[in-house]
Formats: structure tokens, sequence, C-alpha cells
């Protein structure tokens, strides 16, 4: 977390803009204005809280819509006039009622992995009969691997020989998988990102 004293508030009259990105997916959600208040209360309490200009007042995230954002984390840009703050959004962050107060018909961000790498753990512990994670997971390592196996075949057949939409399916089946397979060893898709950044310096 940050020491309120670090920060630079003269150039905005007492308030810095804070942009809130999405801890797991790095999408920028909304920019809010903070004041050292606002701040406090947001490390305090856990919960993203802004001072509102309009209000004249702090004002939490979703304190009438319940659409929180649970902080992550907040750090302050090298000028020190500027807030980074990640969080976990509870529900659409826009008033608009979409993700992000930013082009509600943005592209898909590979981002959303993060995402799908916990929910695939968090199912791995769910009740095999509700969850084809689960499921899968009970059979063992192997298994797995064979699925990941199959799902490539089909990836590459698709790619070979049936449409976009096929070969777009067949693929996330195998990035799934993929992904099963890596957690089931233990790793993560950031572990993957690390070897290929090493190969590419």
């Amino acid at each position: 977390m940050i020491n309120p004293d670090d920060i630079d508030y003269a150039k905005g009259d007492g308030l810095v803009p804070a942009i809130v990105q999405h801890a797991e997916t790095s999408q920028v959600l909304m920019l809010g204005y903070m004041n050292r208040e606002a701040i406090n209360a947001t490390q305090e309490e856990s919960f993203v809280t802004f001072y509102s200009r309009s209000k004249k007042r702090l004002w939490v995230k979703g304190e009438t819509s319940g659409n929180t954002l649970a902080l992550v984390s907040i750090c302050i840009d090298c000028d020190r006039d500027t807030l980074l703050v990640k969080a976990l959004p509870a529900g659409s962050v826009c008033h608009t009622g979409t993700p992000t107060c930013f082009a509600s018909d943005a592209p898909a961000s590979p981002g959303f992995l993060n995402s799908l790498e916990r929910i695939i753990d968090e199912r791995k512990q769910a009740d095999p009969e509700d969850s084809y994670v689960a499921r899968l997971t009970a059979k063992g390592l192997t298994k797995i691997a064979q699925k990941v196996g199959e799902e490539g075949v089909e990836a590459a057949l698709a790619g070979v020989s049936e449409d976009d939409e096929a070969l777009k399916g067949e693929a996330a089946d195998l990035i799934f998988h993929l992904m099963m397979l890596l957690r089931a060893r233990g790793l993560s898709l950031a572990d993957v990102v690390s070897t290929l950044e090493a190969r590419h310096r």
C-alpha cells in the first residue's frame, strides 16, 4: 500500500486522478479522483473510495448499486500525482451497466485467461457430478494430458478443413485443457509467459 503523504496533491487542488484496473485481466475499468481521505478510506476498508467532485464528498464505489471494487493494490506514478488502483469488481463498473467505462464493445482481452485460471482452480474442488473440471481432474494427470492431445489434433484438423468458427471453438478447447494440465502440475500461464519472454529477449 502507499503513504498518502508521498503524493503531490498541489497540481489538482487536493485531488489526484485514480486509474482503476481489473486486478486479474488488466482491463482499465474507470477513472476517478481521490483526496487524502479517500486514499485512507480505500486502504483501511479495502473497498475503492473516491472523492466526488459533484457531490463534494467521499463515495464508495457501489455504495448504492452494490457493484463495489475490492482493493487489491494501489501505487503512485513517478511524478507522485496519479494513482493506479488494481481491484476486483463485483458486477458492472459503469453506471450504464457495462463492465468498463471505456468502450463497452472493446475487444476480448487475453487477460481473461487469468480469471479463467482462477475459475479452473475453484472448480477443481467442486462436486465431480456438477463440474467437468472436477470430473476430469479426478481422473488424473494422464487423462488430462490425453485430452490436450485430442484437442490439439482437433484444432489442427479444423485449421485445414473447417471454417473460422470451428477453428476458434477447437482452439478454445485446446487452450482450456492446456490450462488444466498446467494447473494440475502446479504451473500457471505466467510461467509460460516468462518462458516466452526469455526466448525473445
